[in-house]
């Protein structure tokens, strides 16, 4: 079979297993498409693509998946050295990244869900989102810490995250109410494991815990660390700076956050013209 034979290139050419496996899931889908609306994969026509890319349009893929299924089927035409049948095929562009702020908690929102975990009462829950929420660390960040880490005095902390995704350690100053519950929670601990944040197993905490932990509260972790960088940010804080508690090693990405909201956005104009 065509697509067969289209793998195999592809892998000998030695691209990746996922890049492998996103192809073949794509060319498949394709070729069903095609049989059922009378297309051939061996005599593929520009007709059949732009066709194609507006039927996903029309089921409501958005504009990213579409420019992944469109480099499939550029790669493809390549390799049949049939370059017309992806020329100048008409498709919605994805939004690049940097144009919109990702995604965060607002301010009702966010006193929410501090106000339910404290509710629950679960020491290790309270001191975990309150370390996302006031300090922005990945959930990789999070797990990795250790006691040792931590360091809180009567009117100051600090914790140094050692295992950041760009292979550099930061500090990030403790907060208050921070450096309270880890307290609190610190205080409950009677064994001798260097691992800040235990399961209920007690072993080192994993990343998927925290991820279902938080979603009883309808959340996740990268909208906490969102909403960290979001916050600092509309408080007029140096790019710079919040690039450096973030962890960003390019401040372009934390550039990203200094965009408004839709609800910003609305809010500016009911202030303008009401």
């Amino acid at each position: 079979m065509e697509v067969d034979l289209f793998i195999k290139d592809q892998e000998a050419r030695g691209k990746s297993d996922n890049t492998v496996s996103t192809y073949r899931r794509i060319m498949m889908s394709f070729v069903e498409w095609l049989d059922t609306n009378g297309g051939d994969i061996t005599d593929l026509t520009r007709y059949d693509v732009q066709s194609y890319i507006k039927s996903l349009e029309q089921d409501g893929k958005n504009a990213s998946t579409i420019d992944k299924i469109f480099a499939c089927l550029s790669v493809y035409a390549r390799y049949t050295d049939h370059h017309d049948i992806v020329d100048r095929i008409k498709r919605t562009k994805p939004q690049r990244q940097t144009q919109t702020a990702p995604k965060s908690l607002g301010e009702l929102e966010r006193k929410a869900l501090l106000r339910d975990v404290e509710k629950d009462r679960n020491l290790r829950d309270i001191a975990i989102i309150y370390t996302l929420v006031h300090c922005g660390l990945r959930v990789s960040e999070l797990v990795a810490l250790d006691i040792s880490d931590i360091v809180i005095y009567e009117r100051s902390g600090n914790l140094t995250v050692r295992y950041s995704k760009g292979g550099e350690s930061r500090v990030v100053p403790l907060a208050v109410d921070v450096r309270y519950h880890l307290t609190r929670y610190l205080d409950t601990r009677t064994d001798n494991d260097i691992a800040l944040f235990l399961s209920n197993e007690r072993k080192r905490i994993s990343v998927r815990t925290i991820q279902h932990m938080l979603s009883k509260y309808g959340t996740h972790p990268h909208a906490l660390r969102h909403t960290f960088v979001r916050q600092l940010v509309k408080s007029g804080n140096d790019i710079s700076t919040v690039a450096e508690l973030a962890g960003h090693r390019d401040v372009n990405v934390t550039r990203r956050y200094s965009k408004p909201d839709e609800m910003e956005k609305i809010a500016a104009i009911e202030k303008a013209f009401s």
